[in-house]
This record gives structure tokens, sequence and C-alpha cells, in this order.
């Protein structure tokens, strides 16, 4: 097949540290670790850097995250973001709003080399604080390739009015 998703040099990871740090390698090797590690490289005080590298690291290089967008007619519209143009969104968010996703509920489904991921969360400004931004669901799709998992795409929504939140 000439498709180049089936090519051996598609998975063309992002630039990484040398060496990899050891935690980066064992977070590929476990999906749910692999998904707690996305939370915690997008989480922080305000102002704090992020870990795009690492961020980087657990995403495939063709990997994309769609997030839906509601107007104020209340109509909806998708948001699509590859792993820099996400990184560029959301980095003046995070330079002035302390924001910590912490992981609620996952739900694995898991068929041969790919995977599914449902993961609840809450966004606050605080680990533990009792403020919620916001809720919501994200859709991850993995795919074990070379040894490792990689997040390929992942689709999230927030908890509003008109959209119930009993997804299991």
């Amino acid at each position: 097949m000439n498709d180049a998703f089936d090519s051996p040099h598609s998975h063309g990871a992002h630039e990484a540290p040398d060496p990899v740090p050891a935690a980066w390698r064992e977070d590929v090797q476990d999906i749910g670790r692999l998904v707690r590690a996305v939370y915690e490289c997008i989480s922080g005080p305000a102002g704090a850097p992020r870990d795009w590298a690492r961020f980087r690291y657990l995403q495939h290089s063709r990997a994309l995250s769609l997030r839906t967008v509601v107007e104020a007619d209340g109509s909806t519209r998708a948001a699509v973001f590859d792993v820099e143009s996400y990184i560029a969104n959301v980095a003046p968010l995070f330079a002035e709003q302390s924001f910590f996703e912490v992981e609620t509920d996952q739900r694995i489904e898991r068929f041969g080399q790919v995977a599914h991921v449902w993961s609840k969360y809450d966004a606050r400004p605080a680990p533990d604080s009792p403020v919620l931004l916001k809720r919501g669901a994200n859709s991850i799709q993995l795919c074990h390739e070379h040894g490792r998992w990689w997040v390929f795409c992942t689709v999230w929504d927030n908890e509003r009015e008109g959209l119930r939140f009993d997804l299991f």
C-alpha cells in the first residue's frame, strides 16, 4: 500500500530530549498513565511554564485535538488543532489563569493495538480547590506503534445547559 500513514517513518516523533527521561518512557507504556501525564502537562498555576516537551512526546506527530465551541447564538462548531496550534491557543489562557484539569473517572476500551479512553475531568484553579471552572469529557484515541502508546486524537466537550453529564 502506498499510503504515507502506513510508512514506518510516519510516526515522526516530535523533538524529545536526549536521553528521554525514564518517567516519560514509562508514561507511554500504560494507557492510564499516559492520560494522567497529559493532564499533568497542561495543569499549573497562572504564568507557570507547562511541560510542552513532555506533552509533545506523548502525542503522535500527526495528532489532532478538537474542541467544541458554543457560539453566542447557541450553535456549536468544532475548533481543530494540531499539537503546535493547540499549544499556541492555550498558552495565553495559562499565562493569565491557574488551570488544573483533574481526571474524575476513566473508561478504557482496547482492541489489539488501538485504544479509546473516555476521561471525565473537572477543571479547577488549584487541584484541591472547591471552585469548579468547568467539567467535561475527553474522548482520546491511541495507537500502539513502535513499542509505545501515542495519542492520535483528543476530542472534548464541556458540560453546559442542555448537555447532561451522564457518560458513564
